[in-house]
């Protein structure tokens, strides 16, 4: 029990320290609407010369927009959350510290994501889609239960991008710096998570590829659930699959680095 009160108060922790940002969050805010007119106008004229494209009709690609902006910050599709850190303690030896406290590194983190990604998705992800409401006609859901089903969604969303992004950052325990592989994460991110265009949209076996990537989790699986396209409980169980298998990885190549215990000046 006491346990999971550390680990709840490291969310805590994780949400107020993303809340101090006041001056960040709003320039994202502008920033990812801006960016969102920019896709909707794109996605409006693609889709009235390619009707249907992707099986999406024209509003749902615009929901497909709106929501993606409302997300990129939420599963950090491009970093920016708990990994910077990670990998600067780890090149400059402070993660010696880290590994003597008594609590697991993997969880510390998870739990200061999560909460990391809860400010998001209040603070930068309720915003851009009811702007997109406003000025768009989308096609979001009138019942809560598919609400909810979105929202768990984007949960394990959040958990498959930090179990990526925990093994990017580990890597710094044999490169010294997990800048260069954090930015290749990060292009095939954008690239593999729906955030430029729907994933459905993909032709042929480049299609089956990046759907079964678990950078699909991160956007096109929440989407499809709110826009009803995909079946909730096989959406569910791809992400677990993805995150379980992660995070195992995580785990494993955790313990190989500090059995290797490389650390830079520390």
């Amino acid at each position: 029990m006491g346990t999971a009160r550390l680990y709840v108060a490291v969310a805590v922790g994780g949400f107020r320290r993303y809340a101090t940002y006041r001056v960040a969050t709003a320039a994202g805010l502008f920033t990812n609407t801006v960016f969102g007119l920019i896709l909707a106008y794109t996605f409006i004229a693609l889709w009235d010369e390619k009707p249907h494209l992707g099986g999406y009709d024209q509003t749902q690609a615009l929901t497909y927009v709106w929501l993606g902006q409302a997300l990129l910050t939420v599963v950090s599709v491009m970093g920016g959350g708990f990994e910077d850190e990670l990998i600067e303690r780890i090149r400059t030896g402070d993660i010696a510290i880290d590994l003597y406290r008594p609590a697991d590194l993997q969880l510390w983190y998870l739990a200061q994501d999560m909460g990391r990604a809860l400010f998001h998705l209040l603070a930068r992800g309720a915003v851009p889609l009811a702007f997109g409401a406003l000025f768009f006609e989308l096609a979001l859901p009138a019942d809560l239960l598919t609400w909810i089903a979105a929202l768990v969604a984007v949960a394990l969303g959040v958990v498959v991008s930090f179990a990526i992004r925990y093994l990017v950052a580990l890597s710094a325990f044999w490169l010294m710096d997990g800048a260069g592989v954090a930015q290749m994460a990060w292009i095939l991110g954008i690239f593999c998570s729906g955030m430029v265009l729907p994933l459905n949209v993909f032709p042929g076996v480049l299609g089956e590829v990046v759907r079964a990537l678990p950078w699909s989790s991160l956007i096109q699986a929440p989407a499809d659930v709110l826009l009803g396209t995909a079946d909730p409980l096989g959406t569910y169980v791809f992400q677990i699959a993805w995150a379980v298998a992660l995070l195992a990885a995580g785990r494993l190549v955790q313990s190989a680095a500090t059995r290797r215990v490389v650390v830079q000046g520390g």
